[in-house]
């Protein structure tokens, strides 16, 4: 005879869903059981702290540089990144205040950062470590991270087609294609964010990228708001890292913005990078580098400024065949107004052109305060015609001349009809001047070289019929 009492009568089993449930949450337990490191989390003490680092005993054997750790201790839980690795101890730059930290608390390796974008993260604020800063909803984060890979140098589109920035002097003196790296160089307070603004509202492309590393706390949502819009911000991915946030986070913010262009990019739309401003990037790579103990090499930058400069900028760039393209503009804070400080010529000489800010035309009231004989785009010829190109040579002569003979003319010993060539830039240089002057809230230039010969002619019949 069967006893009944082992089994279940049928009205017994539960519901189909309920079942279900049951077994997607055993499913659950069971493959955080079957992952290892779950199981067993090795880990290490933290042995010492500085301001911007702590050393910590016990990973030194399975850690690897730029592996994420999470430190855990009163304050809870805090992450940082392996900066240096030692034969009994591992360098740790923490993306909060190390002020968290104490002697003794657990560290915990958890790999390397993963950024997974998704095209629902345009429209979103983000920091360095993707999370979201703007108030909305979790990001969807999909399973497969982002494959932050360059392309090779002969697996690249070749780079051949312009676009229009909206900006005169830009488009006629420095035009840009789509996949070029251009830098924007300047000191303080001469219109660098202000020029950069303009250049983000170009509608050439499909997704923007705003990276603002090191900016002014109060000058973020302004930006976005503001300058940026509501009409571009839909198509925006901004990552943010303000002054006050921690070396780390300024270091890693430029990282994830690439990483976040290059999704897209593969995905086959034209990318804007917008950067601002590398200075401070360098700044925060100075920071955590000398914290390790490297040794300066110029002007208190230690050599590995240098080596990942160009590692960061030249992931931008044309992608490979049949995908997108990531055009950058980098802004360059000039130290002391010197264009030739360690970071301006190392970045100068990796990007494909400059847009030179000169402070003595901000202070004429020119703006955007460029200089048009300084700045240069090594990709210009794709862009011009071949009767713009003889164009801008002959408006560059103009200005050149004009500019060389300022002093004597503020002597009073230039005069007129002594040489007509002079006589000619005396007269058309500042109506050319006065044509490039531009601000954010005038419309976009839909065709530069008109724009500046409409305005000469009329300036110029004007003066005749005087």
């Amino acid at each position: 005879m069967t006893t009944g009492s082992s089994l279940l009568r049928a009205s017994e089993y539960p519901p189909d869903t309920e079942r279900t449930d049951r077994l997607a949450a055993l499913e659950r337990v069971w493959r955080r059981f079957d992952d290892p490191q779950a199981l067993l989390a090795r880990g290490g003490r933290i042995a010492e702290i500085s301001p911007t680092h702590y050393k910590v005993r016990g990973l030194s054997g399975i850690a690897r540089l730029g592996d994420i750790v999470e430190q855990r201790g009163k304050a809870g839980a805090r992450r940082g990144e392996i900066v240096k690795i030692g034969s009994d101890e591992v360098v740790v730059a923490p993306f909060e205040r190390s002020a968290d930290a104490g002697i003794g608390d657990a560290v915990f390796r958890r790999g390397p950062l993963a950024v997974t974008p998704h095209v629902s993260w345009r429209g979103r604020a983000i920091d360095a470590l993707t999370r979201v800063i703007d108030g909305g909803p979790p990001l969807i984060r999909p399973n497969a991270a982002a494959h932050c890979a360059t392309p090779g140098a002969l697996a690249r589109q070749r780079v051949g087609t312009g676009f229009l920035t909206g900006v005169r002097v830009i488009d006629i003196f420095t035009p840009l294609c789509f996949g070029q790296r251009l830098g924007i160089f300047a000191g303080s307070g001469v219109g660098k964010s202000t020029l950069l603004a303009m250049l983000a509202s170009a509608a050439a492309f499909d997704t923007l990228v705003v990276a603002l590393i090191g900016e002014r706390g109060r000058e973020v949502r302004e930006f976005l708001e503001d300058t940026i819009g509501a009409e571009s911000m839909v198509k925006t991915v901004a990552v943010v890292a303000t002054s006050d946030e921690s070396a780390m986070m300024r270091r890693r913010a430029p990282d994830t913005a690439m990483c976040v262009a290059e999704h897209f990019r593969d995905q086959g739309h034209r990318v804007l990078l917008v950067l601002d401003s590398i200075t401070r990037f360098a700044h925060a790579l100075r920071e955590v580098a000398t914290g390790t103990g490297e040794p300066p090499v110029a002007r208190g930058y230690p050599a590995s400024v240098f080596t990942d400069l160009p590692k960061l900028l030249e992931r931008a760039g044309p992608g490979a065949e049949g995908k997108g393209s990531i055009t950058a503009i980098i802004s360059v804070l000039v130290d002391g107004d010197d264009h030739n400080d360690p970071v301006a010529d190392s970045v100068r000489g990796i990007l494909d052109g400059h847009v030179v800010l000169d402070r003595a035309l901000a202070e004429q009231g020119r703006y955007p305060p460029v200089n048009p004989l300084s700045s240069i785009s090594r990709l210009a010829d794709k862009a011009w015609s071949a009767e713009q190109r003889m164009l801008v040579t002959k408006l560059k002569s103009m200005i050149a001349r004009f500019e060389d003979t300022r002093d004597i003319r503020l002597l009073g010993a230039y005069q007129s009809g002594a040489d007509a060539e002079l006589d000619n830039a005396v007269r058309q240089v500042p109506l050319i001047y006065e044509a490039l002057t531009q601000s954010p809230r005038d419309r976009a230039s839909a065709d530069p070289f008109a724009d500046l010969a409409r305005h000469l002619k009329g300036k110029l019949n004007g003066d005749q019929g005087d």
